[in-house]
């Protein structure tokens, strides 16, 4: 299975517009960062968790040549705003399931009402068919189960998944105790690290640093991540052992 990170960053990505901060300025493409999505594949399926504005860029860069599924983790903008732009997949496959909590569902339906539409669609139109992801429901996707991961952002409700020994999480604040038993003998935990400073809805440095240490994972890959937390060469060197620093375009193999 191979994972490629198509974006690292937060919010408003980094370089950030109109931002003279020496990390937006700065020359190493590492600290360059589109919007938080990862592609995953196996065999001849593919799967990208997030479809945010940078999406075409992303596929682009990536040469990802099909995308079988869709799995949201929330409905903000940065982790939904690119999903007109997979009608060139469309194009070769036809429908695209999209996987998501109802309540993501529903909001893309009013703010994508014509990719959604039954009657009179647009000819070009997006085509999907959304699929209800539950708690505690696990799901296959290409042989492999998909094992969703409830946490909270601040007060927002947010799915990270579990494919194997692989675990995506974003954009976590808290996790309740009994989803921890889901992210037990991970070879590899992704997990957001936003800054150095306490943030109300996103783990902090140190309390994704925290995180791993209570997961226990054999590596970990830190995302979703400001221009605040550093230079990353500066911040990989101060990681423990076995944390790194996620950027653009990276691939790992498991």
């Amino acid at each position: 299975m191979k994972v490629y990170f198509l974006g690292t960053g937060t919010s408003q990505g980094i370089p950030v517009i109109g931002s003279n901060h020496p990390v937006c300025l700065s020359k190493n493409p590492k600290d360059k960062r589109l919007r938080v999505s990862v592609w995953v594949s196996w065999d001849n399926f593919s799967l990208i968790i997030d479809c945010g504005p940078d999406f075409r860029q992303q596929m682009l860069a990536s040469k990802c040549p099909q995308v079988d599924a869709i799995l949201y983790t929330h409905e903000h903008a940065d982790h939904t705003a690119g999903l007109d732009d997979i009608r060139p997949f469309n194009f070769k496959q036809g429908n695209i399931p999209v996987y998501a909590h109802e309540r993501v569902l529903n909001n893309l339906k009013r703010r994508f009402d014509y990719v959604f539409e039954t009657e009179n669609k647009y000819p070009g139109a997006p085509t999907v068919t959304p699929i209800e992801v539950k708690n505690n429901d696990p799901f296959v996707l290409g042989v492999k189960e998909i094992t969703p991961i409830n946490v909270m952002h601040g007060s927002l409700q947010v799915f990270g998944y579990r494919i194997e020994s692989f675990a995506y999480l974003t954009d976590v604040k808290t996790i309740d105790d009994q989803e921890l038993d889901k992210l037990k003998n991970l070879d590899v935990l992704v997990i957001n690290a936003l800054r150095e400073e306490h943030h109300n809805t996103h783990f902090n440095l140190q309390e994704a640093l925290d995180f791993i240490a209570l997961v226990k994972p054999k590596k970990a890959f830190l995302t979703h991540i400001s221009y605040h937390l550093g230079f990353h060469d500066e911040v990989q060197n101060k990681l423990p052992e076995s944390v790194y620093l996620a950027y653009d375009n990276l691939e790992i193999n498991l």
